[in-house]
C-alpha cells in the first residue's frame, strides 16, 4: 500500500517548498501533507512510520532553508484550523502548534496577560517557537510554557508537564516530530500597559530587520551574550557575498537572497561567515536556521 492510498485528499507528491519559506529557495518535498484533523495527522504519522519515511513539520518557513535537491520523506503543514486554535482561561493561554506566535502574543496582551509581549516580531508558529525556544531581549518562550502536547512517530499523543520540559538558549527537549499544542502560564497585568510595552518592543525589533520585500533569514545564534551580527562585523564580513546571496546591510546576522540566488549560494555564504569568524576571532558560530 502506497503512502498516498486513502490519503490523497490531503497528501501531494513532489510539492515545491520554495513558496513555503521566507528564502523562496530550494527543491521539492517527496510528499507534502496538509491534514485537516488530528485523526488525519495520526493516520499519516502511522503510515509514514510503517513505510520508513521521515517526517518534518513546516511552520512559518522563516527559520528554514531548503537545499536544491529537496527533501526526502514527508513534510507536514499544520496550517489547518484544527491545529491553530487559540484560547484563554484564567492566566493560561492555550495554542495549537500551527498557530502564529504573533497571534498568541496579541491574544495574551488583549486578555491582560503578561510575559510574551517582549517576543513580538518573532515570526513563525508556536510549534517552531517551542522547538527552537525562540526568544528576544533575554527572554524566551520556554520560560512561560506550562505543558506541551506532542505526537510521536507512531501517531500517539503524549502530554509533557513543565517538569518534563527542558529549555535552554535556542533549543528545547521537544524533539518529537509534531508539537500539537502548548499552554502558557502568564501573569495578570493591565492590557493598555502591555500594549504600550509590545509596541515599544516592536519598534526596537523592526529597526534590526531587513527592510523592503526581501527574501531573507536569520542565520546564527548569539554567543555568550555577544550578538552574531556584531561578531560578523568585527571579522570584517559585513559586505560578504556569494553569487546573489549577501549579508544584509541592516543586520549582519541576516542573509538576503537576491533574484537568481540559490540555496547552494546561501549555504556557501554561511560557511564563509562561520569560517571567517572562527579564523579571525576564534569564535565558533552555530546556526539557528534549519537546513533541510
Amino acid at each position: 500500500m502506497g503512502l498516498l492510498t486513502s490519503l490523497e485528499h490531503f497528501v501531494r507528491d513532489n510539492e515545491p517548498l520554495a513558496p513555503h519559506t521566507w528564502f523562496r529557495l530550494g527543491g521539492s518535498a517527496e510528499y507534502y501533507a496538509e491534514p485537516t484533523s488530528v485523526d488525519e495527522l495520526a493516520a499519516l504519522m502511522k503510515r509514514s512510520h510503517e513505510a520508513g519515511l521521515g517526517v518534518r513539520v513546516l511552520g512559518g518557513g522563516s527559520n528554514l532553508l531548503v537545499r536544491e535537491a529537496g527533501v526526502r520523506g514527508v513534510v507536514v503543514s499544520l496550517a489547518a484550523a484544527a491545529f491553530s486554535q487559540i484560547s484563554s482561561k484564567g492566566n493560561v493561554i492555550s495554542a495549537g502548534g500551527g498557530a502564529k506566535l504573533g497571534h498568541v502574543i496579541s491574544t495574551a496582551v488583549r486578555e491582560g496577560l503578561a510575559g510574551l509581549e517582549q517576543l513580538v516580531g518573532i515570526p513563525g508558529t508556536v510549534g517552531g517557537a517551542l522547538h527552537s525556544n525562540s526568544g528576544a531581549s533575554g527572554l524566551d518562550v520556554g520560560q512561560w510554557t506550562a505543558t506541551a502536547s506532542v505526537m510521536n512517530r507512531n501517531g500517539d499523543i503524549v502530554v509533557h508537564s513543565r517538569e518534563e520540559l527542558q529549555f535552554s538558549y535556542r533549543q528545547s527537549s521537544l524533539d518529537d516530530p509534531v508539537i500539537l499544542q502548548a499552554d502558557f502560564a502568564l501573569e495578570e497585568d493591565d492590557s493598555a500597559e502591555l500594549t504600550k510595552r509590545m509596541q515599544k518592543a516592536w519598534i526596537v525589533k523592526k529597526a534590526t530587520l531587513p527592510q523592503g520585500n526581501v527574501n531573507a533569514g536569520c542565520i546564527f545564534k548569539d554567543v555568550g551574550g555577544i550578538s552574531a551580527a556584531s561578531l560578523i562585523e568585527q571579522a570584517g564580513l559585513k559586505t560578504a557575498a556569494v553569487g546573489e546571496a549577501m549579508v544584509c546591510p541592516q543586520n549582519s546576522n541576516f542573509i538576503v537572497a537576491n533574484t537568481d540566488a540559490t540555496s547552494n549560494q546561501v549555504i556557501e555564504l554561511i560557511e564563509v561567515l562561520r569560517a571567517g569568524v572562527a579564523e579571525r576571532l576564534g569564535v565558533a558560530l552555530e546556526t539557528q536556521i534549519e537546513i533541510w
